[in-house]
């Protein structure tokens, strides 16, 4: 089955054309730099360090009048100790505490399964799926996290905007998750909204990736078109509603696979700085954080199509130690492709496969499928080697993996430092047979959160990357 991205019927001239409106507010001038509307624990805090929840303190939200605000602002900061809240009004005073009330339980509740060893509290009648094994930092708090967020989590996503370039993306080739959560984001009835007041975040629905593809000039080459698409987007919701100048845009979040995502935010400081970026570019050296930002997968989807992706041939039949096949892109497989390409019958590494040879029934008779990264940290490898029940080898530099805050990366793959790459058959070979069975067998059990369904199914990849904006709107990180 095609995965159909969502039909739309106005033209691309409209599109273009609502571009040129002129904004009739201004998004204030004054940011917070490195502001964020919650203070993100450090991973050996763990889930027991949440004290006070829901309480007036230093580690709970505060409200701050209009007065204090405006003092705020021009003051241009705010201790990193604290969580800000900034009100719209006395009016949505009510409606914002009973939200905020809400993720207060919620909060209290995760902490509490996180210290169950037993899971005592998550022995329920959960008929499709427990998550449970080593590929979890702590199955017992995602397990509580996933179902609260089934229960209570809403998105509010903001009309205004024309396709091509809001509410629409391509489902299809090396970007297709931006259009693949476009459309379900824009589809889906459990964590949509049509109530703003009952929202928990709020989406900002431009795809990256239509607006290169309609806006930017292949010979000009003026990357602006980003800074006045997405500008004048936020200017526009920060005029028509109260929720972006609410929290400074912290309560608000992005979502790209395109390589210039991150590019994209650059342009409106407090979508920069406080916004939840959802990217497949989760390069920490070009100023990722993960504090409030997210990774999700890249995952090629060729055709579109979303079905007979995943299997593989069971371990014994997998007669290749390790694969790779890709162009010499980027700063790192320059060194894999010169220290491997042809040179190894049990490490075959490829620039272009021979004719005949198939890419992906390669990786699915692989033990090892290596995974560098390219231009960008990201690459579809990752994905394609869990769905052909492949160990991935991840050779990256300040790459934030996928939904990390939930799942155990060293539990599944294989982590290989740039400077070892000429030791890789060692390390490799080095590895008893016991534990690539126990890395293969839970590959197969992590290939769940990275399928794409239409509709979508509890635990997919578009229930993951959800979840990966709740916890973000939670403060919540998972520990080791």
């Amino acid at each position: 089955m095609a995965f159909f991205c969502r039909k739309h019927s106005r033209v691309i001239v409209i599109a273009i054309a609502s571009l040129a409106v002129v904004s009739v507010a201004v998004l204030t001038k004054n940011s917070i730099n490195g502001f964020s509307w919650f203070h993100f624990f450090s991973s050996q805090w763990g889930w027991t360090s949440i004290t006070n929840l829901g309480m007036t303190s230093s580690s709970s939200v505060f409200m701050i009048d209009q007065g204090k605000r405006k003092t705020l602002m021009n003051v241009g900061k705010v201790s990193k100790e604290k969580y800000v809240l900034m009100r719209g009004g006395n009016r949505s005073d009510a409606k914002l505490e009973r939200v905020e009330a809400g993720l207060a339980m919620a909060r209290a509740l995760i902490r509490e399964a996180a210290e169950d060893n037993n899971c005592t509290s998550s022995l329920h009648d959960d008929l499709d799926y427990i998550p449970r094994g080593y590929i979890y930092r702590n199955a017992c708090a995602f397990h509580r996290s996933y179902l609260l967020m089934e229960k209570l989590f809403k998105i509010f996503v903001y009309e205004e905007g024309e396709p091509p370039l809001f509410h629409y993306g391509t489902c299809k080739d090396i970007y297709s998750m931006e259009g693949v959560f476009l459309s379900l984001m824009e589809t889906n009835t459990k964590f949509r909204t049509s109530n703003p007041d009952e929202a928990h975040v709020y989406f900002l629905p431009f795809s990256v990736v239509m607006i290169i593809e309609h806006l930017f000039h292949p010979i000009i080459r003026d990357k602006a078109v980003l800074e006045r698409t997405v500008s004048d987007y936020v200017r526009i919701i920060s005029h028509k509603y109260l929720y972006w100048n609410r929290s400074l845009g912290a309560d608000h979040f992005m979502l790209s696979c395109h390589d210039w995502g991150p590019r994209a935010t650059w342009y409106v400081r407090q979508l920069y700085y406080n916004s939840i970026r959802v990217l497949c570019n989760a390069n920490t050296s070009e100023y990722f954080n993960p504090k409030k930002d997210a990774s999700f997968p890249e995952i090629n989807l060729k055709t579109g199509e979303i079905t007979g992706l995943t299997g593989g041939l069971p371990p014994s039949n997998r007669t290749v130690l390790a694969f790779f096949a890709g162009k010499m892109h980027g700063k790192l497989r320059p060194a894999l492709l010169q220290h491997w390409m042809g040179k190894d019958k049990d490490v075959q590494v490829y620039e272009t496969l021979p004719q005949g040879i198939s890419y992906h029934e390669m990786m699915k008779k692989s033990k090892y499928c290596i995974c560098p990264s390219g231009h960008e940290v990201a690459s579809p490898r990752i994905a394609e080697a869990i769905y052909a029940e492949c160990v991935p080898v991840l050779i990256s530099q300040h790459y934030i993996f996928p939904f990390s805050d939930v799942l155990n990366w060293d539990s599944f793959t294989v982590q290989v430092p740039v400077t070892e790459i000429p030791n890789l058959k060692n390390i490799l070979e080095g590895i008893p047979e016991d534990q690539y069975l126990r890395m293969q067998e839970r590959v197969r059990q992590v290939q769940r959160h990275f399928v794409v369904n239409n509709p979508p199914r509890r635990y997919d990849v578009f229930h993951m990357i959800i979840h990966s904006i709740w916890l973000r709107r939670l403060n919540v990180r998972f520990p080791g």
